[in-house]
């Protein structure tokens, strides 16, 4: 589900981030006159910052194409471009003009060596590369295009759209008219997995198609029929339970397609079976199951650059969604499957394979940063190219680099390359900076490097946190203190620059000494640590956030003990509802999307195996009911006693809206201040601009009410 939201350096053989470090050294070594110089990042600027997409390589590898999204606060409008960058010089040049709204691209990809195309308004369009010129339209289907893939060698066009049972475009529209007419508005539900995330399950399922395509010498396309790559796939009973297609890949070649999906039936809402299947490109064959050896969750498939080989992430374990990620690889030839890097105790989230295929380029956290792991097939032996920061996207160009989108604390997203040379000899020199999307915008500005600490937490463990001192830092003064409690709770926070609502030098610009604590539980610390949180919500995280807070106030003399404010969303949430029953340390909490009563949680939400696996049952029974009342911060709520701000979303279907009621009401009946903010249409996460703006302001008013700052 997500409820979302000790080593050395001596060993790394990394990029240092000597901008990073530059900002440090200003910050904490030139005196505070000097950092004083520098602006607060406040919300204003913050939303407005650009952001980048993934880059996509052209055929010839000299060039690529990238989105830039960004948000007007004033007019309340969003944009996005394309740009073209020149992957040896850096330069970049803006392909099309500003797309506002509705209107945006997604979806870039090349459809020849001067064409790029990309999805606009549910169509393909397609775009020479001429500056500021506009795109024409190519393919426009009766249903909305949602994705699409291109493999120029063969004309293959993949694209996903939603259809009903009959698998067929052309029925939906029929479909969509008499649902116009309908005297009533009912939906009926037979099963489980009747809404995700924010949508009711309907009649539409998302169905991958396959077109072969030609282009005359003057540039016009001829378009065959579409074709259906999940006929053949085993009927279901009941068509709101269909398959669903959720990634696909397609080899260089053209000839081969997998996707994933998954599985449908009535124990959709408990049950992590998602599989890859393989297909033959043009339809011809019913596809191949690849993973029915696993009824855990499959994910990432990617083909071998010579098409001979598809490699997978596999999750063992059935129900376990943050079970550790296996590397599996399938010869299409002989139909042998076999594992890499076994024993390796990272759990990858994507995979690429180098252009020898000897690699797989493997993006993977490890110790609060997203690096980027080569791993040798033939051996399974794997060593991290890239160190400190966040690596969120990969792309082979040529034979010895790679492009990868890379951010840290203190810097943005910006694209990169990295010379590899040969795959398995490693990395060759250090990243290279292709473009500076915010340079402009965030020069001047204060931005706190983390600085890493280890404490002794639960079970004797090293536990990893880090701090963020505040904007206009002196070192003979106190600081109020924020501590930022990430969700999942199996996910981690990382070394990154957010562009959500836990970005931690937001906090650090609005005076606050900002805290950031990896508890049990949390991803990257091998899948040990991972595990440890099974059974134990508010027992290890717990134990962990109070020893850190422990060791960060008798190490950092500048915090105040005494105005001490803890925000959540998702299990942050859960857990700022559990700190309330159990201390009274923090002057105030904020609540995001949280869970308050645990049983009532299991019979709302729409994932369960989520819950089950880790509270270890079902609340119906004697024995589950005993383990989800354990941790369960209604149980305790005549302990509740500190201010907090509840914030949610309406269209939250993974905690429902009552799980903030619900406290809210506990403590305005008992006298105790708290407030409610309440987004009608908003999800389980803030996705609008000016509604990230407004939270931001009312959760600053907030901690600023209660700490005095």
């Amino acid at each position: 589900m997500k409820l979302l939201y000790q080593s050395s350096m001596a060993g790394w053989k990394v990029w240092a981030p000597t901008l990073a470090a530059a900002i440090l050294s200003t910050l904490h070594g030139c005196g505070a006159a000097e950092a004083d110089r520098l602006i607060p990042l406040d919300s204003h600027l913050f939303h407005s910052l650009r952001r980048i997409s993934l880059p996509v390589v052209s055929p010839d590898q000299q060039r690529a194409l990238f989105a830039t999204s960004y948000y007007d606060p004033d007019a309340n409008k969003e944009y996005n471009y394309i740009s073209i960058l020149d992957i040896e010089l850096g330069n970049t040049t803006q392909l099309t003009p500003a797309f506002e709204g509705s209107d945006r691209a997604s979806n870039l990809l090349w459809l020849g060596p001067s064409t790029a195309g990309y999805l606009s308004k549910g169509a393909l369009y397609q775009h020479d590369l001429a500056p500021h010129t506009n795109g024409t339209l190519l393919f426009n289907a009766t249903q909305s295009i949602n994705s699409a893939t291109y493999r120029s060698s063969s004309g293959l066009l993949l694209f996903t759209a939603s259809t009903l049972a009959d698998g067929k475009i052309s029925s939906v529209a029929k479909y969509l008219n008499e649902e116009k007419n309908r005297t009533d508005s009912a939906m009926v539900y037979n099963n489980l997995w009747a809404r995700h995330w924010n949508k009711w399950m309907g009649d539409q399922k998302s169905t991958l198609f396959a077109i072969n395509t030609t282009r005359e010498a003057y540039g016009s396309w001829n378009l065959g029929r579409e074709a259906n790559l999940m006929q053949g796939l085993p009927p279901t009973k009941d068509q709101l339970l269909r398959w669903e297609v959720e990634g696909y890949t397609a080899s260089e070649d053209g000839e081969h397609v997998a996707f994933v999906v998954r599985n449908p039936g009535p124990d959709m809402a408990w049950s992590t079976n998602v599989d890859i299947y393989l297909t033959a490109a043009d339809g011809s064959r019913i596809p191949k199951l690849l993973t029915g050896t696993f009824k855990g969750a499959a994910s990432s498939p990617t083909f071998s650059t010579d098409g001979s080989a598809v490699a997978w992430l596999q999750m063992e374990t059935p129900g376990y969604e943050s079970d550790i990620n296996r590397i599996y690889v399938h010869n299409i030839t002989t139909g042998n499957v076999y594992s890499v890097a076994r024993t390796w105790d990272l759990s990858p989230q994507s995979i690429l394979w180098s252009a020898d295929n000897k690699v797989l380029y493997a993006l993977t956290p490890d110790r609060g940063d997203r690096r980027l792991f080569s791993v040798e097939i033939a051996t399974g032996k794997h060593q991290p190219l890239t160190g400190y920061g966040f690596v969120s996207n990969v792309a082979r160009v040529g034979s010895s680099k790679l492009l990868v989108v890379y951010s840290n604390v203190t810097e943005s997203s910006d694209i990169y390359t990295i010379d590899v040379g040969s795959s398995v000899s490693g990395l060759r020199g250090p990243m290279k900076r292709l473009t500076s999307i915010n340079g402009d915008k965030l020069g001047g500005v204060y931005l706190s490097e983390a600085e890493d600490f280890w404490f002794t937490g639960a079970l004797r463990d090293q536990v990893h946190g880090w701090i963020l001192r505040p904007a206009g830092f002196n070192a003979t003064k106190k600081y109020p203190l924020a501590l930022l409690i990430h969700g999942g709770p199996q996910q981690a926070s990382m070394h990154a620059f957010g562009l959500g609502q836990w970005n931690p030098n937001m906090y650090a610009s609005a005076g606050y000494a900002t805290v950031i604590i990896n508890f049990h539980g949390s991803s990257s610390y091998g899948q040990k640590f991972t595990d440890s949180i099974h059974q134990q919500w508010g027992g290890y995280p717990y134990e962990d956030l109070m020893k850190g807070l422990d060791h960060v106030i008798s190490t950092y003399s500048f915090v105040d003990a005494s105005r001490m404010v803890a925000l959540g969303g998702s299990y942050g949430g859960y857990m700022a509802n559990w700190i309330n029953a159990n201390t009274d340390r923090f002057r105030a909490l904020v609540a995001h999307d949280g869970q308050f009563n645990v049983v009532a949680g299991y019979y709302s939400t729409d994932e369960l195996w989520f819950i089950e696996h880790d509270l270890g049952g079902v609340p119906f029974t004697t024995s589950g009911r005993e383990k989800y009342d354990k941790y369960n911060p209604e149980r305790l709520a005549d302990k509740f006693k500190t201010p907090t701000l509840f914030i949610h979303g309406a269209n939250d279907f993974r905690l429902t809206l009552e799980q903030s009621l619900a406290p809210w009401t506990l403590l305005r009946r008992k006298g105790i201040p708290s407030r409610l903010v309440y987004f009608p249409d908003e999800d389980h996460w803030v996705n609008k601009m000016g509604n990230s703006m407004r939270w931001y302001e009312e959760v600053f008013k907030w901690m600023a009410q209660w700490t005095s700052s």
